[in-house]
């Protein structure tokens, strides 16, 4: 028995020595910076539409959207938005933009095998999970609300 203790406790050292140090301040500080620069993008796009257009409300709203699920997709393609989800890791996910990245890289990775067995049926590797689960428990909560103004 105490081998195996002997072994473990070898072992955890290996792990130890060999796991690459890592800074968990700096990355929350790259993806907090990062996420609210991209909001910030947002934000700037919604006072210019605003401005410009005179867009207001579900108008406003939408083509903001739009334009940063665009600019996603966009820096996805030509491979801007991996070095960013790299230096930013969870805060270049978090807003619109990320979802465009999670539907397009997938796309991107697997358009040889043809349009509709690669870049069609795996567009949503990534991103379906999310949409179903996501659906599914707007739903559960809708009933739930439903469920509970009717009673009361």
């Amino acid at each position: 028995m105490k081998t195996k203790t002997k072994n473990n406790q070898n072992y955890l050292e290996y792990v130890s020595n060999i796991m690459p140090k890592t800074n968990e301040f700096q990355k929350i500080f790259r993806a907090f910076w990062v996420g609210g620069f991209i909001c910030c993008i947002g934000q700037a796009l919604r006072l210019l539409y605003q401005s410009v257009f005179s867009l207001s409300g579900d108008e406003l709203a939408g083509f903001v959207s739009m334009t940063m699920i665009f600019l996603g997709a966009l820096f996805t393609g030509i491979g801007i938005y991996d070095r960013i989800g790299k230096y930013a890791g969870g805060g270049s996910i978090v807003p619109i933009t990320g979802f465009a990245n999670s539907v397009v890289s997938p796309a991107m990775e697997f358009k040889s095998e043809g349009f509709i067995y690669g870049l069609a049926s795996k567009m949503f590797v990534i991103a379906g999970p999310i949409i179903v689960f996501g659906t599914v428990a707007s739903v559960l909560v809708g009933l739930g609300y439903y469920i509970y103004f009717m009673v009361v």
